[in-house]
């Protein structure tokens, strides 16, 4: 368990990729993973909160046997290459961009996915 514990490098990692910086609207939902608010109103996310996330998607993926039964999503442009990248090196699929709603669950579609996990960026 001590392996999962965030360490020093991994959150020299995230500060770099500038995860910690939110935006200024803030959701109900989502102010208990919010650190802090600077002076401009954007907000600081929790990145030990944002670790423990992490650990835990991961956990779940790992759990899945067949990766071509994880599906990875992302309808915004700045986490469109991000599911691309991830679905390159696992052998899942992604979706990048907008897609049909239905698209899990019409049955009448041409291409329904039948999958174990879908992850959303």
């Amino acid at each position: 368990m001590s392996s999962h514990k965030l360490q020093v490098n991994d959150l020299k990692m995230m500060l770099a990729a500038k995860v910690h910086i939110g935006t200024r609207m803030c959701d109900s939902n989502v102010e208990r993973y919010c650190w802090n608010r600077k002076q401009g109103g954007i907000h600081i996310i929790n990145l030990g909160k944002t670790w423990e996330k992490l650990i835990l998607a991961a956990r779940i993926i790992v759990a899945v046997e067949n990766n071509a039964d994880v599906i990875v999503v992302s309808s915004r442009q700045i986490g469109q290459r991000a599911v691309f990248k991830y679905a390159q090196f696992t052998g899942a699929s992604y979706i990048g961009g907008r897609y049909t709603p239905g698209t899990f669950t019409n049955q009448i579609q041409k291409k329904i996915y039948g999958t174990s996990f879908v992850g959303c960026y």
